[in-house]
């Protein structure tokens, strides 16, 4: 998987107890429009720079993380999921797309976390996959 990347604003909505990585139901969206490390905004559904439309296999906001565990160990805080993410292209294509966006869907306003930059745009063919690894780690705070 390509590195991640935390929004700024991420760390201040994590300190005003705006997420509850543990329990909050976290999504995966797709968009090919470049997000930074300074975007807080812009970048889910209803936005200026929505993911894909639903359809072929994508699923409305993207797709739900599953939460394994959620654990500190010696300073080092540490988010799994029991399984990757594995989006199939169904009755047609999905993308493009170059970057996945992780986001708190339980947050009032879906806030963001942070994303992967897989350096080129992707666009899935009928029956083609693409896979999100998480299962190791999801993300680490230190």
């Amino acid at each position: 998987m390509a590195a991640f990347v935390k929004f700024n604003k991420f760390l201040e909505a994590l300190a005003e107890k705006k997420h509850n990585l543990g329990s909050d139901q976290l999504r995966f969206a797709l968009t090919n429009t470049p997000p930074t490390a300074a975007s807080d905004t812009g970048f889910l559904p209803g936005s200026a720079h929505p993911p894909p439309a639903a359809a072929n296999g994508y699923t409305t906001g993207g797709h739900n993380a599953t939460i394994a565990s959620s654990s500190e160990s010696g300073g080092t805080y540490t988010l799994a999921c029991t399984t990757d993410v594995v989006i199939t292209a169904t009755a047609g294509g999905i993308g493009p797309f170059r970057y996945v966006l992780l986001y708190n869907d339980t947050s009032t306003d879906d806030q963001l976390i942070g994303y992967w930059d897989y350096g080129s745009s992707i666009t899935l063919a009928d029956g083609e996959t693409f896979t999100i690894d998480v299962t190791a780690s999801l993300l680490t705070i230190t």
